[in-house]
């Protein structure tokens, strides 16, 4: 197996995403509502497969075992079984009554025009208590479905503030797997990553909020849901605390299955039953096959782009640049690209810092770069590039949920366009070193 610099491994991907968004251009262009859905993702990726399997085995690489290998890695393995563990909520929730529950009381305390910003708060919390945007948007998307059928609200910019606020909380989480892997790349501590972190992205959110507080003006008037009983909310407080308090997220959503059907079967308006609750739940699960299978051929593909080099080509093109500029800032641009690109093509932004994070630290390390801003800016710019791809698991996630298309959230999720130009504006800002920061840099290396 190889591994060095394959510009040409990269043609699958382009490939693939050639054929699904020029296929979905085509088609709305020629009056299909969905036009979108009319090649699925799923069949688009396939000749794509084929070119990388083919690019693999002329540079001598077993493109079956890679091709398996990424297939079955154990964080797409996760990333599968939280989908279907999360269309079983959604489905089971709304089956029950306690989305218009959870809806109906909400919307008696919570001002029209601060719908939307309440909404990113909310988000924002879970994701920061449980370290994971995709939990987040599993246990919120149902809630916010019901909030913009009873406000008017267009469903795309209420999916898409959801999304911003489960970026942003995942951002910060000390628990994330991306500031888990951002600060063990770096060498740095997760206090204060923290901290450089916060100094970047609470302005974002600050500017977000008041977009949102503008753009959730004018609504109709609110449309109550029809009256459920309030203690279906329960199952969704019982859940919100034990992601608070750390529990795995499979955990947090299966019980969330099984005390929404509980309490659907004490408090509900119609009755109950077992035989209903096994239906509902496979129901969940049909919703989300087509990005199951997604996730699982996106993850061979990721897998046998990078066994043949692609990856290490976008690395090879980001350290040429470095090398020919000097100072923190070409280093934190640099790692900024890097990080972006990266996990534009893998999908993944715990994976694209994963893959990124050995060559951030030689940037940051030869341009002066102190690890925990390094670990800051590695982080940052993969969570941008991830909250607004389309084929990103969070997005495609939150359309799954709300069954729209991908690029109807993308465009709207306002947070991590602000996150990236807060970020740039940063580092671009001159400033001076401080001896602090110098010895944190020589530790890191003696340490490296």
């Amino acid at each position: 197996m190889t591994d060095k610099p394959n510009g040409w491994a990269l043609w699958p991907l382009l490939v693939f995403l050639g054929l699904f968004f020029g296929a979905g251009v085509y088609f709305t262009a020629h009056g299909e509502a969905m036009g979108f859905y009319t090649l699925r993702a799923p069949v688009a990726i396939l000749p794509a497969l084929v070119l990388a399997a083919w690019i693999a085995h002329r540079r001598k690489v077993d493109a079956t075992e890679r091709l398996l290998a990424g297939m079955g890695d154990s964080n797409v393995m996760l990333m599968c079984l939280i989908f279907l563990l999360a269309g079983a909520f959604a489905a089971v929730t709304q089956a029950v009554g306690a989305v218009d529950a959870v809806v109906g009381l909400a919307l008696g305390h919570l001002p029209a025009g601060w719908v939307l910003p309440g909404l990113f708060l909310i988000a924002g919390f879970v994701s920061l208590a449980i370290g994971s945007s995709m939990g987040t948007l599993a246990a919120v998307v149902p809630i916010a479905l019901g909030v913009a059928d009873a406000t008017g609200l267009p469903v795309g910019l209420v999916v898409a503030s959801i999304v911003g606020g489960a970026m942003f909380g995942d951002n910060l989480s000390v628990v994330s797997d991306t500031t888990i892997a951002a600060t063990r790349t770096q060498g740095a501590q997760m206090r204060d990553k923290f901290r450089e972190n916060v100094k970047i992205a609470l302005p974002a959110a600050l500017l977000v909020l008041v977009l949102l507080a503008v753009l959730g003006r004018g609504q109709s008037e609110v449309a109550l849901p029809p009256s459920a009983s309030p203690w279906l909310v329960l199952p969704y407080l019982v859940v919100l605390g034990l992601a608070i308090a750390g529990v795995n997220v499979l955990v947090v959503l299966g019980c969330g299955i099984v005390l929404a059907a509980t309490f659907g079967y004490c408090f509900g308006a119609e009755s109950y039953d077992a035989v209903r609750w096994a239906s509902d739940i496979y129901s969940g699960f049909e919703n989300m096959v087509e990005i199951t299978l997604l996730s699982i051929l996106i993850g061979g593909l990721a897998e046998l782009t990078r066994a043949s080099g692609g990856l290490a080509w976008v690395s090879a093109q980001v350290a040429r640049f470095a090398r020919g500029h000097a100072g923190p800032r070409s280093g934190e641009a640099s790692i900024a690209a890097l990080s972006t690109v990266t996990d534009v093509f893998t999908a993944n932004n715990t994976v694209a810092i994963l893959i990124s994070g050995s060559l951030a630290r030689d940037i940051a390390e030869r341009h002066g770069v102190t690890p925990r801003r390094a670990a800051s800016v590695l982080d940052i710019f993969s969570c941008v590039a991830q909250g607004l791809i389309p084929w990103g698991a969070q997005i495609l996630l939150a359309a799954s949920l709300a069954k729209l298309s991908p690029l109807e959230i993308a465009g709207q999720v306002y947070y991590c366009w602000a996150l990236g130009a807060v970020a740039i504006v940063f580092i671009a800002m001159p400033r001076l070193q401080k001896p602090s920061a110098t010895m944190e840099i020589s530790a890191s290396r003696r340490a490296k």
